[in-house]
């Protein structure tokens, strides 16, 4: 391997050197997931080439039909988790219950939650798409998880980070330390580093939203829509793929800021708490910025289930501290 070349392995046992009192089973953990994303990313990358694309007959908890790949990720999640002897339990966005480990294997003390493919509808159409993960210590004492191992804030998160299958394949993710970049290189199968300290621009000139819920939104958020729009000090551009992972990623590295608000027609928003909004709130404010629900940040509200949903507002410092101003009718 080149000098000056960070594999995603040697980052971790030197980020797990800095915490004499750590077990490695974190770090297990982590390279478990990224093995996931691996397979995954392959199968992504072949998808138009063989009989995985399109929908199964089946129907997921949220009542929207599983893409193949939805379906496939999933199982390679949990495949890549349940027997490490690390998890005790782990949920998934495509799963009505918690997943329990199998009883041959030994329990451990961390529990997992992760979106195995978000923005799935856009595989047809060879958009970036993504995995989505956070790791929670376990609340309950000993053997099989439990529901409230789960239904914790976001703040009692350890670790999140997401996968993005693009134009590159990159794993990004953060254990409270800051948030750090890796990029797959195909050709020798590794997550190498090459976004070492991401931070994300204090504001930035991307506002991201679907404006064709235009007419559902309440009067505040139609008003700070309109003032970004046409702001003054620095002119803003639209871009909104319609993929969480695709266009939070954008956002991250290039600032600005990601809504998905309530509406008329769905109040608390579309995005759940757990798979989505908590991982990436996470991730965003260990990078500098925020993430609200437009009341509270997100990583403050208390889960009372493991399919909540909630309006999110994540990006950039200036952007969002706007928005809850707007909110407040301080603006």
């Amino acid at each position: 391997m080149q000098k000056g070349i960070t594999s995603l392995g040697r980052f971790l046992i030197e980020e797990q050197r800095k915490h004499p009192e750590a077990t490695g089973d974190f770090t297990i953990i982590l390279e478990q997931i990224a093995f996931a994303a691996k397979i995954i990313s392959r199968e992504v990358n072949k998808a138009g080439l063989i009989n995985i694309l399109g929908k199964t007959d089946s129907i997921n908890v949220h009542g929207e039909e599983q893409q193949k790949l939805d379906v496939y990720a999933n199982s390679k999640m949990i495949q890549a988790l349940d027997h490490i002897g690390k998890v005790c339990a782990m949920a998934s966005e495509e799963e009505d219950e918690v997943i329990q480990i199998p009883e041959k294997y030994p329990k451990g003390k961390y529990v997992v939650v992760f979106d195995p493919l978000d923005g799935s509808s856009n595989i047809d159409v060879n958009i970036s798409i993504g995995t989505i993960f956070g790791i929670y210590k376990r609340v309950s004492e000993g053997g099989n998880g439990c529901k409230e191992d789960f239904l914790q804030k976001g703040r009692n998160l350890v670790g999140a980070g997401y996968v993005i299958y693009g134009s590159s394949t990159m794993f990004v993710y953060s254990t409270g330390n800051g948030v750090n970049g890796f990029t797959l290189d195909p050709s020798v199968g590794e997550f190498l580093l090459s976004h070492p300290n991401i931070k994300i621009p204090e504001y930035g000139k991307i506002y991201s939203i679907n404006e064709a819920n235009y007419h559902r939104w309440n009067e505040r958020i139609r008003k700070y829509v309109e003032y970004i729009k046409n702001y003054e000090e620095r002119q803003y551009t639209s871009r909104y793929i319609g993929s969480l992972v695709a266009d939070f990623h954008r956002n991250l590295l290039k600032g600005g800021v990601f809504l998905y608000p309530g509406d008329s027609k769905n109040p608390k928003g579309k995005l759940r708490l757990l798979y989505e909004a908590n991982p990436l709130a996470y991730i965003v404010e260990q990078a500098g910025g925020l993430a609200t629900d437009g009341e509270e940040m997100i990583l403050d509200i208390q889960p009372e289930k493991l399919h909540q949903k909630t309006p999110l507002i994540i990006g950039s410092r200036w952007e969002v501290e706007t928005f809850l101003k707007f909110m407040r009718d301080e603006a």
